[in-house]
């Protein structure tokens, strides 16, 4: 039994994100009738319509889709947010709304939601498209332990969930791995790039570095040693690890990447700072 039984959930947007999140809700048991989409574009609601979805055209009725709803969730770009959201502010009366429109603070939107507070922020990934991704969720002090349950339930259908106490932390949340998927496929890029450069097919590094990668998360996911020790364990004395290993370090790979996270925690910061304007 999933807190999520019966409850209805609108999403208003039905882009990447929106039915990444849907198809998860969907494979985790939660019945395509319960879940409703408000969206323009008629094409988009034809497409969900046929997988058992409720739509809605927003245009023709911006309180349809949440009027009833218990959670509304907010998947559109932050750009067009506030005229989107602002349409049906006023139908609002309990529902947990949770946004995953990136920059927007906790207070803007309910400033756009005529003073709603009853909000969760998300950060998700990518990987939630394939049900593997990682999601910082950060609440209002309105939020219920229910309503928190929920907004838990619904992130983690797409992968796994963390809350963090202080909004500010959604920036760190942004570089670990909002947009941290990009740094491994750039990483596997290299990878592949530099093994067909020695001789490889691009089929044949592709394959190897992209297992690389996965078998190497899952280790330390399942293992009780850091990463730290599980390279030191891998890295034998004067072996072709070990020269790979002291190249990186030679380059100072670390202190880059470490560069590279808080160029996006800065950015993230100032998005927030723009859109707050």
């Amino acid at each position: 039994m999933s807190v999520l039984d019966n409850k209805k959930i609108s999403f208003i947007g039905g882009g990447n994100m929106a039915q990444a999140l849907i198809s998860g809700l969907i494979g985790c048991g939660i019945q395509p009738n319960l879940i409703t989409v408000a969206d323009p574009n008629l094409s988009v609601r034809e497409q969900l319509a046929a997988k058992g979805l409720n739509t809605v055209d927003p245009t023709a009725d911006a309180n349809a889709a949440v009027i009833d709803a218990d959670i509304v969730v907010l998947a559109v770009k932050p750009q067009v947010m506030k005229a989107v959201i602002g349409a049906f502010a006023d139908a609002l009366s309990t529902q947990l709304v949770i946004s995953v429109a990136a920059g927007l603070s906790t207070e803007l939107l309910s400033n756009m939601l005529n003073g709603y507070r009853n909000i969760v922020r998300a950060m998700p990934n990518t990987p939630a498209m394939i049900q593997m991704g990682a999601t910082g969720l950060y609440g209002t002090d309105n939020i219920s332990a229910e309503q928190k349950e929920l907004a838990t339930a619904v992130m983690e259908a797409s992968g796994l969930v963390m809350w963090v106490e202080d909004e500010a932390h959604m920036h760190a949340v942004t570089a670990v791995s909002g947009s941290a998927p990009a740094y491994m496929f750039y990483f596997i890029e290299s990878m592949v790039d530099k093994g067909v450069a020695l001789g490889l097919d691009t089929e044949q590094a592709s394959a190897l570095a992209l297992q690389t990668m996965i078998g190497a998360a899952k280790m330390a996911m399942d293992s009780e040693d850091a990463p730290a020790e599980l390279r030191r364990k891998v890295t034998s004395p004067n072996g072709t690890t070990q020269a790979a290993v002291e190249s990186m370090q030679a380059n100072d790979i670390g202190r880059q990447i470490g560069e590279a996270m808080q160029a996006c925690y800065d950015r993230s910061q100032a998005l927030s700072e723009e859109m707050s304007k």
